[in-house]
């Protein structure tokens, strides 16, 4: 039988629940243009700049799009791939791996969406995609693990605004994080302890998550203890099979923008007093992407091992994303199910 929504939109399909994950986004093309607009999206964001409305504008059409575009544009080549950017491709296997394993489950009353913050698929599209196969529930995933303000505040943001323009509205299920998951502290562990299977124990493992003014914490965001919390997590599930000592985990902060300060400790300053520490040994990661991308394929594979191979580091390996590894796609599924079983009756 039709749904009343299903109905109304005169869609036939029989489609009750509709899951919608989502991420940050690239540009349709590593060109200046393409940065260009990428960045307007991204950096008129109240979310994301927390400065006095008019002056930022000015700032941002004055200074920045006229100089970062290009400059953007030639990290973005760096590690653009046949099939576009990779944050995208991966996002995509994400979400064909959970749609997979959901409709398993589930079955046709379960679909999977994948949506951008800024760029393409947009949340506006996809939300659209869902409303037009007559969803009377939909779950919302944005996919970083630790909740934060420009992030996934924005993320709801932009639904809230789309939503505002349907008449008939599903019920609407907001997950916003998911930093203490067992399932995803397991698999960063399991990626640290395979790295340690393959190329021995390092002097120190760096935790690297992304940057946030240090004002936007002390305004009430949550964001820095969330990511203490996962590295004393990850720390205790490593620990359960092989022993490191906790003071070979480091958390800092990378991606830092502007003069104001971000929150500390600053990953480039850590990886530059390592070697001089006695670390020449280390392996990074960064459990805040769920999909590699140009903060992590960029400035961590290339940026910050060159940081610290001068200051005289020796080996530095970076520890891949979870993109979509089984134990990941584990992780996001085991998120999903108290809703999707409320959802499913």
């Amino acid at each position: 039988m039709k749904s009343r929504f299903s109905a109304a939109l005169g869609v036939t399909s029989k489609v009750k629940t509709g899951v919608l994950l989502t991420n940050l986004g690239s540009p349709e093309a590593p060109t200046a243009p393409a940065l260009r607009s990428y960045l307007r999206e991204f950096l008129s964001d109240p979310r994301v700049v927390e400065i006095p409305r008019i002056i930022w504008l000015i700032i941002l059409h004055g200074i920045i799009l006229r100089v970062r575009p290009a400059k953007s544009a030639k990290l973005y080549q760096s590690i653009w791939t046949d099939n576009g950017a990779p944050l995208i491709e991966i996002s995509k296997k994400q979400r064909d791996k959970v749609a997979t394993r959901l409709q398993a489950e589930y079955g046709e009353d379960v679909v999977v969406e994948l949506a951008m913050r800024y760029g393409q698929p947009s949340i506006s599209s996809a939300l659209q995609k869902l409303r037009q196969q007559g969803v009377e529930n939909i779950i919302v995933l944005p996919l970083y693990p630790q909740y934060a303000s420009p992030t996934t505040g924005s993320t709801f943001d932009a639904i809230s605004r789309e939503l505002t323009q349907w008449r008939w509205l599903p019920n609407i299920h907001f997950l916003s994080g998911y930093h203490t998951n067992k399932k995803y502290i397991a698999a960063l562990a399991n990626s640290i302890i395979e790295h340690v299977e393959q190329h021995g124990q390092p002097d120190k493992f760096v935790l690297s998550y992304h940057g946030m003014p240090e004002a936007f914490r002390q305004w009430g965001d949550p964001y820095y203890d969330k990511c203490l919390e996962t590295t004393k997590l990850l720390v205790a599930q490593v620990n359960k099979t092989i022993n490191i000592s906790e003071e070979c985990f480091l958390s800092c902060f990378q991606s830092r923008f502007g003069n104001a300060p971000w929150l500390q400790p600053y990953t480039d300053e850590v990886l530059e007093q390592l070697p001089q520490q006695g670390s020449k040994h280390i392996a990074i990661l960064s459990p805040a992407f769920s999909a590699d991308c140009l903060e992590t394929l960029e400035e961590l594979i290339c940026e910050n091992k060159e940081v610290f191979i001068e200051a005289g580091g020796k080996q530095y390996h970076y520890i891949a994303a979870l993109n979509e590894r089984d134990d990941h796609i584990d992780a996001i599924v085991d998120v999903l199910q108290p809703a999707l079983n409320s959802a499913c009756k």
